[in-house]
């Protein structure tokens, strides 16, 4: 008989052992469930453009941000509060400055082969503290804000707050692909064909900025942060985008900077830089980037 007892009471904690082994891997999986519901909310939307896809990263250097877009093999990184279709703006704009005439092949292969081996990249951000990054030291980068980023510039006769998509980007092109692949001719240092001409244009030869330009120059940029070279950097994407129209109604923003808003403008006062970048010896955009490529 306490045989028998103790039979039964053996069995009973058995029984309610496995029962609370039960009832934890319920709670277990439950919580496991949840979690991945969780994670799967937070998936990368790939976007619903016809040429990019948003992907997902896991790049050294870039951890501030969560998803990319590759033009040409150049990344284009977003923190999670860009929004998808200011991102996939960019990347079209990157792919009609490099591929101008959009027949799917870049317009110029030198200024590519030396954006790819410099690594360019451009980082789109939301608040200041997003450039809290540290890419790998032999990679080229420039930013592009969120909040500047206004896809219906172009679209809207180029009416309304600018696109500065059309300014950052070109400046990544410019810096790591075309002062590199022709560096007496673009690049960004004193004596260049570029930079003689921007001498003109600001004056005379400023190595640092001067406190006031001569009266005769119609580049005159004062921000002290930036050196001759980051001076270089500007002149060209001013001439380039003044030819293609993006500031033909800037003027009265723009005028304390950049005088030539229009491509006769600069063609009958900068000759100089007007030659350099309508030349074919280069393959430079002769259209400016509406943000739809191949579309």
């Amino acid at each position: 008989m306490i045989e028998k007892w103790l039979f039964l009471q053996i069995n009973n904690k058995m029984f309610k052992r496995f029962f609370s082994y039960l009832f934890l891997f319920f709670l277990i999986f439950n919580f496991s469930f949840l979690f991945s519901c969780k994670g799967e909310s937070n998936d990368i939307n790939p976007g619903d453009d016809p040429n990019f896809t948003i992907i997902s990263h896991s790049d050294p250097g870039f951890s501030t941000t969560n998803r990319k877009v590759s033009v040409f093999g150049i990344d284009i990184y977003a923190v999670a509060e860009v929004n998808d279709s200011k991102l996939l703006h960019a990347a079209n704009v990157l792919a009609q400055y490099l591929d101008n005439n959009e027949d799917g092949l870049v317009d110029n292969v030198q200024i590519h082969n030396k954006m790819i081996e410099n690594k360019s990249f451009v980082i789109m951000w939301k608040y200041d503290t997003d450039l809290d990054i540290n890419p790998p030291n032999n990679r080229i980068g420039q930013d592009l804000g969120d909040d500047e980023t206004n896809p219906n510039f172009v679209i809207n006769n180029r009416q309304g707050q600018f696109d500065a998509s059309l300014e950052e980007i070109w400046h990544i092109i410019s810096h790591s692909g075309y002062a590199y692949a022709y560096p007496e001719v673009f690049g960004e240092n004193p004596g260049t064909t570029l930079t003689n001409a921007m001498d003109i244009a600001r004056g005379g030869y400023f190595i640092t900025v001067p406190q006031s330009y001569p009266s005769n120059a119609w580049y005159t940029y004062y921000d002290y942060t930036c050196e001759y070279e980051c001076m270089a950097a500007e002149y060209i994407y001013w001439g380039i985008t003044s030819i293609l129209g993006a500031q033909e109604n800037r003027l009265n923003e723009i005028g304390n900077e950049w005088i030539l808003n229009t491509p006769e403008l600069v063609q009958s006062i900068d000759s100089g830089l007007y030659k350099l970048l309508t030349s074919q010896d280069y393959n430079l955009p002769t259209v400016l980037p509406d943000g739809a490529y191949n579309q």
